[in-house]
């Protein structure tokens, strides 16, 4: 690598249109879109919002699906020396006004499909100074805002060159929203060094390189579908975009025709390919499929299991842990170790310090539980506009996961879920993945929740939610097992059958909405 392909984000895709000019870089439904025309056309973006008056570090919210205008609009902020933040696409109007308060975008660049809710939303007293959209069907004339089509702007007469802006590694380059599935969506502050120092580790211990290509179902918005473009567009790959995971056979297919070699998902992604997709019986056409990696929570040891059954027997998986505030990654499972060491989350990645603490600040011994604190060029700068925050997991120590953890006499990290996590049942607390993980180990559902409710005895009862792979499953079988395996106050009061676990739209389970069921 160039020495200028380690120091800012966009140069990935600069240095890879210099190498590879006339190589498909993107795939999406028919189109197909080489290095140098997305280069080109993000220098013209680039172009067009520095002429409208933006400052370095003025924030963009891009709120968009994935899609060639996405690539181009995410390095075109980047190469301006803006600031890119990325909303999802499924915000709606009070949400999407909170986050765009607090960011004060200069400009919002969004879709058709996201351009009634933002019509919706309140922006009188946000100072934005332009809005662009691709293929704009609304009229905002009598809106008061400066409204462009994307198209118009993309293809204006700006130089096909690179702007003359000077950006510093450790000048802020990404404002990230967690999922706020905890509370308060928090702003991750990633800066070019944060985001460039991951893509480079994550590149090297999965051994990427200009032959592969990579299937991205995640959306970009989400810390970890935005490292699969980074990581492919850094070595030159290719990043084929399929937004039609609702249909997972027509994924599988597109696998196959496009000989994709590397696949990512969350825990509830490889649920539905193995129980709603022809994964399994595809096995022997997925000749090309070099690995697959999974991160984004815990996932359970029979899904694993079932994953590399279903899987050919030369796909390597790798299980991988981080947190958006590391830029993504901070430990992964050499595929060898797969099933010796399934429980695990590996080691540390290159690049990052991992140590276990105390309540004290002091290292636990090996084999003993304390929370998980990471240090690194990938750790993020901080929570946008919220300093306390901040204080609360970052220290000289590092970043405090919030995660609970002990290490193997081999090394190896194992997590014993989360400190805000747990809950306490008439006493006891419990972690509720462990429950859950009982409830898969039975081979009867696709994916189970557990969730804890106050109650004025105990604290908290458990209520589980399952997804069943057929109708034959009842309540009754799953807690009878339960009652085998579990001690009784580890038992669920409830579990509740439904057809499908509803996700945020990065695909994790949303246990805010499972209460919601309830009430």
């Amino acid at each position: 690598m160039s020495e200028k392909k380690n120091k800012l984000i966009h140069h990935f895709l600069e240095q890879s249109c210099r190498d590879f000019p006339d190589k498909t870089a993107l795939i999406h439904e028919d189109v197909r879109v080489s290095y140098s025309d997305i280069d080109i056309s993000a220098n013209h973006l680039a172009g067009w919002m520095i002429d409208h008056g933006v400052l370095k570090g003025d924030r963009v919210a891009l709120i968009m699906e994935n899609c060639l205008e996405y690539v181009i609009s995410y390095y075109a902020v980047l190469k301006a020396g803006l600031v890119v933040a990325p909303l999802s696409y499924e915000l709606k109007p009070d949400g999407l006004r909170i986050l765009l308060k607090e960011l004060e975008p200069a400009i919002i660049i969004t879709t058709a499909r996201c351009e009634r809710v933002l019509n919706a939303t309140d922006l009188d007293d946000i100072a934005i100074k332009a809005i662009v959209i691709n293929n704009p069907k609304l009229d905002w004339n009598s809106s008061g805002l400066n409204v462009y089509s994307w198209n118009d702007v993309a293809n204006s007469h700006y130089a096909d060159t690179e702007p003359d802006i000077v950006i510093q590694a450790t000048d802020l380059a990404s404002i990230i929203y967690t999922s706020g599935s905890t509370g308060k969506a928090k702003g991750v502050m990633l800066s070019h060094e944060n985001i460039v120092s991951n893509t480079n580790s994550i590149c090297q211990y999965l051994c990427l390189g200009k032959n592969d290509i990579q299937m991205v179902v995640l959306p970009f918005f989400y810390v970890m579908g935005k490292s699969l473009l980074n990581t492919h567009f850094s070595v030159g790959g290719t990043v084929v975009i399929n937004n039609k995971f609702a249909f997972p056979a027509a994924v599988i297919k597109q696998m196959v025709e496009e000989k994709v070699t590397g696949f990512a998902g969350v825990p509830s992604t490889y649920a539905y390919l193995l129980h709603r997709s022809p994964l399994a019986a595809s096995k022997d056409k997925l000749g090309s499929l070099r690995y697959c990696s999974q991160a984004g929570g815990h996932m359970s040891g029979q899904l694993k299991k079932e994953l590399r059954l279903a899987m050919p027997e030369m796909t390597q998986i790798y299980i991988m842990y981080g947190a958006t505030e590391a830029s993504a990654r901070l430990t992964y499972l050499e595929p060898e170790k797969y099933e010796k060491k399934m429980g695990s989350i590996g080691k540390a990645i290159p690049g990052v310090t991992l140590r276990i603490l105390d309540d004290h600040g002091a290292e636990v011994l090996q084999g003993e539980t304390g929370e998980l604190v990471a240090d690194g060029s990938n750790i993020m700068k901080g929570y946008w506009k919220d300093p306390q925050t901040t204080e609360k997991v970052l220290d000289k120590s590092g970043y405090h996961t919030g995660d609970l953890c002990y290490q193997d006499e081999e090394g190896f990290y194992f997590l014993r879920g989360r400190r805000d996590h747990l809950l306490k049942v008439g006493g006891h607390r419990i972690n509720p993945q462990e429950v859950e993980d009982i409830l898969m180990e039975t081979g009867l559902v696709i994916e189970a929740a557990v969730i804890g409710i106050e109650d004025r005895l105990l604290g908290h009862k458990l209520i589980a939610f399952v997804s069943p792979k057929n109708d034959t499953v009842h309540e009754s079988n799953l807690l009878q097992i339960c009652g085998e395996k579990l001690p009784k106050y580890k038992w669920p009061s409830m579990i509740r059958l439904i057809k499908a676990l509803p996700k945020n739209a990065n695909g994790k389970i949303n246990k805010d909405n499972l209460l919601e069921i309830l009430s």
